[in-house]
């Protein structure tokens, strides 16, 4: 059996970001754990990890060493339909405070799509 885990992540505005994460990833913000200083998230369903966005006094001042990728392209090769998929994802996502900052192609079908979380943090849409 696997060990459950929990993503932590750093931020300026925990709930800010919360909530961003949680209607990127479908997830609900976590009973008992919405506070000025620490907000988290949760799968619905209890099966996928946690996340939780503890305040730090810093600012971001560099690339991040772990990031979320968003996976709607499907399995497999990739195609028109993935490419709409995933665009269709990352214009929601604009719409939630992200930055689109950049398709990369697989020869030439998209592969995925470069984004910023609403604090700068880099994730892809895939």
């Amino acid at each position: 059996m696997a060990t459950k885990w929990t993503i932590g992540a750093d931020a300026a505005e925990p709930q800010k970001l919360s909530r961003f994460w949680a209607a990127a990833l479908d997830y609900v913000i976590e009973p008992g754990f919405d506070e000025p200083d620490a907000s988290g998230i949760i799968d619905p369903d209890d099966v996928l990890p946690a996340i939780g966005f503890l305040r730090v006094p810093e600012s971001k001042t560099a690339k991040n060493r772990l990031h979320i990728d968003i996976r709607v392209a499907g399995d497999g090769e990739r195609d028109a339909a993935s490419a709409e998929r995933m665009r269709t994802k990352a214009a929601a996502l604009v719409e939630l405070g992200a930055t689109l900052v950049r398709e990369e192609f697989y020869g030439p079908e998209l592969g995925h799509i470069v984004m910023l979380d609403p604090e700068g943090n880099e994730f892809c849409v895939g």
